[in-house]
């Protein structure tokens, strides 16, 4: 095909020129011009018609040339791909595939549990699931081809391993992180929560307790966290769901003591572990520790932020002040900040208690954070005046003790930095879901809750690595770029290959963190 002009002439002599597409035809052995069709008169075309036309044309070449091409490309399926490349890394970093081959080598299993497991935690870490799920994940939207061989009653037989192997296994990592630098550790800190159970039943794990997920009516254990101070968990305790924190504490100090020969360690707690019976297990263990105090509840405290003294200032929301009383260390710690947001508020109350007792008194007698301010007797309900000085003793203000000898702002700071564990638990329940459980048997629920700890170890050495190329870098948003690499299947010309989608965002962040280079382009041909 190709342009031609024609030139007519009209009856008044003018001659007009009209734009065509014609193409060649041979008619009778003769070659012959066929007009494809009439593009409109030159003169009107020079306007700016023809550019635009022009244009259009072109684009419908190109899209018919993509359309051409396309017939000999398929994409057949996509699948999760960079994410199980930087945490099989870090899984084998870990040595977590030899040392669970190495427990089991003397057993006769005639699959690969370390597999089963880390398909597990993969599934934990990108896409929490029913261990009936994880077994269509690892089929359907895992590129992994070691997965391929797994089925779902090797999911359960595996968590079986895991609650019997779980000791055994955080002593092997805890080893392991050990070095000619590192052989003792510092600060050990100890939390636990709580996690709830959809299905019904009881067992010795699953009872009825404090929840601290706000679910009473739903049995629970309450599992014990060991964290060092650089946020990496060491350990973890699964305890019965109406056990106290105490005895929790406890079993986890005495735990501690056999299990990592620990011979420095200073254990840190919030108030809710301390007992007398918890401090002299510390004391026989050989460990100093930190602990918060309740406030209220006991003599010595009050008698202790009676005693004068000055504060020495850590920051600008913390100020420090040594107290030594009957043969005890502890550690009066006060944010300005919040004394003076606990003022204001007393403040507020005691004008409303004003107002209130000039008409009801009543009303005010049912609440407690207005009772505390109250004296009944005979003649009347009135506002105390010392309960009110009383109080202010506790503005911005909490109290620690303990066995060391570190001065009081690093005793303060060390307290400080439960926010470790409170965020580990965070992490466990959100992203890892560790809850709720949908497990029957005690066994099971063991090694449910040893995939999530698996899994929240992994996630922690990876912002770690992070943390070590870019401290600016977001864990979170780094991963969520990695997650976005995918392998896909193409077949081309009919043939199939495997190749993985473009890095975006900050996916290579992650796998430099870990110390690899990005996969190739083409994964498989």
């Amino acid at each position: 095909m190709f342009i031609r002009t024609k030139a007519r002439k009209n009856k008044d002599g003018t001659i007009r020129e009209y734009l065509q597409i014609v193409e060649n035809e041979r008619v009778n052995g003769k070659v012959r011009q066929r007009v494809i069709g009439t593009l409109g008169r030159v003169d009107q075309l020079k306007d700016g018609q023809l550019d635009s036309l022009i244009d259009g044309l072109c684009r419908v070449t190109e899209r018919l040339a993509v359309i051409d091409k396309a017939k000999d490309l398929k994409a057949h399926w996509s699948k999760e791909y960079g994410i199980v490349v930087l945490f099989r890394r870090l899984w084998s970093e870990a040595k977590l595939d030899r040392i669970i081959s190495e427990l089991l080598r003397c057993r006769q299993i005639e699959f690969d549990v370390a597999e089963a497991v880390f398909a597990m935690v993969l599934n934990r870490l990108v896409d929490p699931s029913s261990k009936l799920k994880v077994n269509e994940w690892t089929k359907k939207d895992v590129y992994e081809p070691a997965f391929e061989k797994l089925q779902l009653h090797h999911f359960y037989r595996a968590l079986d391993v895991l609650a019997e192997y779980k000791d055994k296994i955080e002593e092997a990592l805890f080893f392991n992180e050990l070095n000619l630098f590192n052989q003792e550790l510092d600060l050990v800190f100890f939390d636990t929560t709580s996690a709830y159970f959809e299905a019904e039943g009881t067992s010795e794990l699953r009872r009825y307790g404090y929840s601290r997920d706000k679910r009473p009516d739903r049995t629970q254990v309450v599992i014990g966290l060991l964290l060092r101070s650089d946020g990496v968990p060491i350990a973890h305790e699964v305890f019965p769901g109406d056990a106290a924190d105490v005895e929790a504490c406890l079993q986890q100090i005495t735990s501690c003591k056999k299990r990592f020969r620990i011979r420095k360690l200073i254990f840190v707690a919030d108030r809710g572990m301390v007992s007398s019976r918890t401090l002299k297990a510390l004391e026989e263990a050989g460990y100093d520790y930190i602990v918060g105090m309740k406030m209220r509840k006991l003599r010595d405290i009050r008698e202790v932020l009676s005693r004068p003294g000055r504060y020495s200032k850590v920051d600008e929301h913390l100020e420090v002040k040594n107290i030594e009383h009957n043969g005890k260390r502890y550690i009066v710690c006060v944010n300005p900040e919040e004394a003076e947001h606990d003022r204001r508020a007393r403040e507020q109350i005691i004008r409303y208690l004003e107002e209130k007792l000039k008409n009801d008194t009543g009303s005010l007698l049912g609440n407690r954070s207005y009772r505390k301010y109250l004296t009944i007797d005979r003649e009347a309900v009135r506002i105390s005046e010392e309960k009110v000085r009383e109080d202010e003793r506790y503005d911005g203000k909490y109290v620690l003790q303990t066995s060391t000898e570190l001065p009081a702002s690093q005793v303060a700071q060390a307290y400080k930095q439960l926010w470790r564990v409170e965020r580990a638990f965070r992490e466990l329940k959100s992203s890892l879901e560790l809850r709720p459980m949908y497990h029957w048997t005690d066994q099971r629920i063991r090694g449910h809750i040893m995939v999530c700890f698996l899994a929240f170890y992994l996630e922690t050495m990876f912002a770690r690595r992070l943390e070590s190329i870019s401290e600016a870098e977001s864990p979170k948003e780094v991963l969520e770029d990695v997650c976005r690499v995918k392998a896909v299947e193409v077949e081309l010309g009919g043939k199939r290959f495997i190749v993985r989608t473009q890095f975006d965002g900050k996916a290579h962040l992650g796998f430099k963190a870990v110390g690899m280079r990005p996969p190739g382009e083409v994964l498989h041909a």
